[in-house]
């Protein structure tokens, strides 16, 4: 499991004064990242240098609380599925004020070449960086 806190920033409210919904998606998006930390460079050398993607295909989510500007959103992810070429993960969000459950989402990225936009096996230290985290 990772832990990702992820200030809320001015710019991620609507007009209600709340985190917009789209900004949810960026958030885990955030917290996917650490998912790379163990490879070497991380995600932004899988990026820059090895090209290699992981565009989502799937994402789903249930909203359970606000969280407003000011507080702190907490982002836990595991991997609940590795295939050869994707991966499922698990976004907990909570605010870390009070522990309130905010949402839960659930999106699925396919590794890929992203110089020719196909998808691609994991690699072997991209997948066992991945293993590090399945439930």
């Amino acid at each position: 499991m990772i832990t990702h806190d992820r200030p809320v920033h001015f710019e991620d409210v609507d007009a209600a004064g709340i985190v917009f919904f789209a900004r949810f998606f960026a958030y885990c998006h955030d917290a996917m990242e650490r998912f790379f930390d163990d490879v070497e460079g991380g995600y932004v050398n899988l990026i820059t240098v090895r090209k290699i993607g992981f565009p989502a295909v799937h994402a789903s989510s249930d909203f359970k609380a606000p969280i407003a500007y000011g507080d702190v959103a907490r982002i836990e992810g595991t991997v609940t599925k590795l295939g050869n070429t994707a991966a499922h993960f698990r976004f907990l969000m909570t605010r870390a004020r009070d522990g309130a459950l905010v949402a839960t989402m659930n999106h699925v990225h396919v590794c890929t070449d992203i110089r020719t936009m196909t998808k691609l096996a994991f690699p072997s230290d991209v997948r066992a960086s991945l293993e590090k985290h399945l439930v």
